[in-house]
């Protein structure tokens, strides 16, 4: 991901909140010579020794899988809130933009079965239901039959997190003045996630 210096995200608290929070992905690895794409939600785990992991599934008619083994990498793309920024907010002229926050992460991609599938699905659907249901559905609580079902169609597998690129564009090359101006306007844009950017940039505000 090409990162300009002054909107490099160092801190890796902001880049594992990112994730946590937006972690509907994008798995991109490369098939035949052309990229592949995949848009699911992957979970992190870290380990006791510091490994970043990443753990997800993936249609087993999806053949993304079959080159797990013999890839070098696959790319997990999670993208944050993001923004358009108008020039009428600045004090000075210059053209559009956009304002994000994007967490690229890198690694070697292994499948996992048994035990460890379903330990890690039941993970994951307790996360969300229990942040999103109002009567959240245990994953002991699906019909058996119906659960084995799904299991025979799918493949889990985890990726251990080699290297990280993260970008939090943030207008942090304006000045002070355009910067209150776009944080203030963003506020009340009322589209994209331009509330939650604001968010960010009062956050950073000097």
């Amino acid at each position: 991901m090409y990162i300009p210096k002054h909107f490099e995200e160092k801190d890796l608290n902001e880049i594992e909140a990112l994730i946590r929070e937006f972690g509907f992905a994008t798995l991109v690895s490369i098939e035949d010579g052309l990229p592949w794409a995949t848009h699911l939600p992957l979970e992190l785990e870290k380990t006791a020794t510091g490994e970043w992991l990443l753990h997800g599934h993936i249609s087993k008619a999806n053949p993304q899988w079959k080159d797990f083994a013999t890839m070098s990498d696959v790319l997990a793309i999670f993208m944050g809130p993001h923004s358009y920024v108008s020039p009428s907010w600045y004090n000075h002229k210059n053209v559009p933009t956009w304002n994000y926050k994007a967490v690229h992460l890198y690694g070697k991609a292994r499948i996992i079965e048994g035990d460890e599938l379903k330990n890690m699905l039941h993970k994951i659907m307790a996360r969300y239901e229990n942040a999103h249901a109002e009567k959240p559905l245990k994953f002991d609580d699906l019909p058996t039959d119906m659960l084995q079902k799904d299991l025979n169609g799918l493949v889990g597998f985890e990726i251990k997190v080699e290297r990280m690129e993260a970008a939090s564009k943030l207008s942090q090359n304006r000045d002070a003045e355009s910067y209150t101006n776009v944080m203030e306007h963003l506020k009340k844009m009322g589209a994209y996630d331009a509330d939650k950017v604001a968010e960010e940039m009062e956050k950073r505000k000097k």
